[in-house]
């Protein structure tokens, strides 16, 4: 199941308080997903690590109340509003510690103590294949669960990025190489990789190299970067982004773009088209979409409607020029 579909089913599922556990591998955005929907919904996020856990922390701690023991509940449990209690990394505690969720998980108690009627447990975990700390999940807390599998999507993952201000430079090289947004091999022993997750990280190190050379998009890497992304998404996905990367040399900048829309260079080779369409979706506004939409006519289509379905989703004020509104007709049946 792609990002945006889990999307819908948590939408679905939060209103009918159906634990959800969510399987996948690890760095592709499992928790992020969760967090985000209970943003979406106003609900409190609580995210809680089984592994931290013993199996009698749920539970509390005994005391004696008038002649009689009772259990004081964790402080960390919720007890009034709405919220989804996450139990992230469920399959990395013991067994032990996975069947005191029995009770939680299902009838929403832990003896004396009651989940909030507003509050709806989800929990993730990676499958035994991605060779972390994995302790099989017991069947009984497995029947207690709805299961879903999530797998990387570019086009989410790209809509994501976006809002994210993650760095086009990014952006348009997993466009140009959408086989490299997801390549865990698990069966290497190597430190880095590529997952959507380290691509996160690799565009904060572009950002702070930028900021080291004063510039708004890098014009090719040296050693000390290429180094870094090594460490960031593994040394085959890195070489092939700094080879990306030295593409911006030779792009006409974006001011000169939209400086000399009619004039300015318009490049031949696809990954250079891409790279331009993407930094053109990232700085687009409604007083510049007349003179970027200039530039983009001297391109093929496809990357009109990229760098306008980019820039339409960062700026939504963009959609009600009328440049934008002319665009949405003529190339209505792609946008769809």
């Amino acid at each position: 199941m792609k990002p945006s579909k889990l999307y819908e089913a948590l939408h679905a599922l939060i209103g009918e308080r159906v634990p959800l556990h969510i399987w996948g591998p690890c760095g592709i955005g499992k928790s992020q997903i969760v967090g985000q929907v209970a943003s979406d919904l106003e609900y409190e996020f609580l995210d809680v690590r089984a592994v931290q856990l013993d199996p009698v922390d749920l539970r509390g701690l005994p005391r004696i109340c008038s002649d009689q023991t009772e259990w004081v509940p964790p402080k960390f449990l919720p007890t009034s509003g709405k919220g989804i209690l996450f139990l992230d990394e469920l399959t990395s505690a013991p067994q032990m510690t996975q069947a005191g969720c029995y009770q939680l998980v299902l009838d929403r108690r832990l003896g004396e103590y009651c989940l909030p009627e507003g509050w709806v447990v989800m929990a993730a975990g990676n499958p035994a294949s991605e060779r972390g700390v994995h302790f099989a999940m017991p069947r009984p807390l497995r029947n207690r669960f709805v299961h879903l599998d999530l797998e990387p999507d570019l086009d989410d993952w790209c809509q994501w990025a976006i809002r994210s201000r993650i760095r086009p430079e990014i952006i348009a090289f997993l466009r140009f190489k959408p086989e490299l947004l997801y390549s865990g091999d698990v069966n290497s022993d190597a430190n880095a990789w590529p997952t959507p997750r380290s691509w996160e990280m690799a565009s904060r190190v572009l950002t702070g190299v930028a900021q080291r050379q004063r510039a708004s998009f890098l014009n090719g890497t040296g050693e000390f970067e290429a180094v870094l992304l090594d460490g960031t998404v593994g040394q085959a996905a890195a070489s092939e982004l700094v080879a990306f990367l030295r593409l911006f040399r030779e792009l006409p900048s974006i001011d000169e773009i939209l400086l000399n829309p009619g004039t300015a260079k318009v490049p031949t080779e696809p990954s250079a088209q891409i790279a331009i369409a993407t930094a053109l979706g990232r700085v687009l506004t409604d007083n510049s979409v007349g003179r970027g939409m200039a530039y983009l006519e001297r391109m093929p289509t496809e990357m009109r409607v990229m760098a306008m379905r980019d820039a339409a989703a960062r700026d939504t004020a963009i959609t009600n020029t009328p440049d934008f509104v002319r665009f949405g007709v003529e190339y209505r049946e792609v946008l769809q």
